[in-house]
């Protein structure tokens, strides 16, 4: 029951960002997000994490992190609620900034 509403909170938050980023950007998030297209994503995935992890190297920056969180919550589903609520309250935290 609990992955359920974690999935559809997950699909709904990833559904809303892509109507948010520039649309080129969205058009590859949504190639990216296809079933067929697991066989990218789990390497870019875990790549774009690695690179995070390693954030103080010239050319790569802690922004990979928590875009290869969302590459790999696609497909193992105990990542979508912590990364559903992590895309919730960075939302939140934007709107909260842009009022002011």
């Amino acid at each position: 029951m609990r992955l359920d509403k974690n999935d559809g909170r997950f699909q709904r938050q990833f559904d809303r960002l892509e109507r948010a980023v520039p649309s080129p950007l969205a058009r590859m998030l949504k190639v990216l997000r296809h079933p067929l297209a697991m066989l990218i994503r789990i390497p870019l995935g875990v790549l774009l994490v690695l690179g995070g992890v390693f954030s103080f190297l010239p050319v790569l920056g802690i922004w990979m992190l928590p875009l290869g969180l969302l590459l790999l919550a696609v497909d193992v589903p105990l990542l979508r609620g912590p990364v559903a609520s992590a895309i919730i309250r960075i939302r939140r935290w934007w709107e909260n900034r842009r009022r002011k």
